[in-house]
């Protein structure tokens, strides 16, 4: 039976249209996206297969050109609109978080690092600038390292918050492995970095780890 046939509030699109996005599972979201299935399948069908072939939806967002062409009833058509998409994404959050513009929502915050910094196959550690006022100087993305970790360097980024004359900080770092748990070095590294900072009167006001699902906060959880 294809969607058209199924009840209307159970149908995606219409689903979507009534509830709002965030009523929807990921196989639901990727259906809209797909729009169409292949024979025997709907496209919520599809999206299912889908996601269990690339893992997640993680997995099928971060996927290359060449791995992503090879999924059922994807192609470079679908690549292109999928790149569109994400990039549309990392503009909006950049757009909401202007340069001089107040950070006033944790949740903006999060989305916008988390844009930015989920779609690296390597570890990159950023640091968002901010005035006394919390208003936004700029995110810069200072480090890179290989898949498993990046060096930080806290005179580097000392000397970055100096250049843009700081009075706050909010690190992120995403973990290509997916895992948002902070391991034993990043909590070192925050520690060091907060400690340097500090002789400079420069807050650290929070460390995401962007990996699957929602961004860990080192101060939601009290370790800052």
């Amino acid at each position: 039976m294809g969607i058209n046939d199924w009840p209307a509030d159970e149908r995606p699109r219409e689903k979507l249209l009534q509830r709002g996005s965030a009523a929807l599972t990921n196989a639901e979201l990727l259906a809209i996206f797909l729009r169409t299935g292949t024979p025997g399948k709907s496209a919520v069908d599809l999206a299912r297969e889908l996601l269990t072939t690339f893992g997640s939806l993680r997995g099928l967002l971060n996927a290359d050109r060449a791995h992503f062409c090879q999924g059922l009833g994807l192609g470079d058509a679908k690549y292109a609109q999928l790149q569109a998409v994400l990039e549309m994404a990392r503009r909006h959050f950049a757009e909401v978080l202007q340069k001089g513009d107040a950070l006033t929502s944790p949740e903006i915050t999060r989305a916008y690092l988390s844009a930015q910094l989920r779609g690296y196959h390597f570890e990159v550690f950023a640091c968002l600038f901010l005035d006394n006022q919390h208003r936004v100087i700029q995110l810069e993305e200072l480090f890179r390292g290989t898949i498993d970790s990046a060096s930080v360097y806290p005179r580097e980024v000392v000397k970055r918050a100096l250049y843009h004359n700081a009075a706050a900080v909010i690190f992120a770092h995403n973990h290509p492995s997916g895992i948002n748990e902070p391991s034993h070095s990043d909590r070192d590294i925050t520690d060091k970095l907060k400690q340097a900072l500090a002789l400079l009167d420069i807050r650290v006001l929070d460390h995401f780890i962007v990996g699957e699902g929602v961004p860990y906060s080192f101060a939601e959880h009290g370790l800052l």
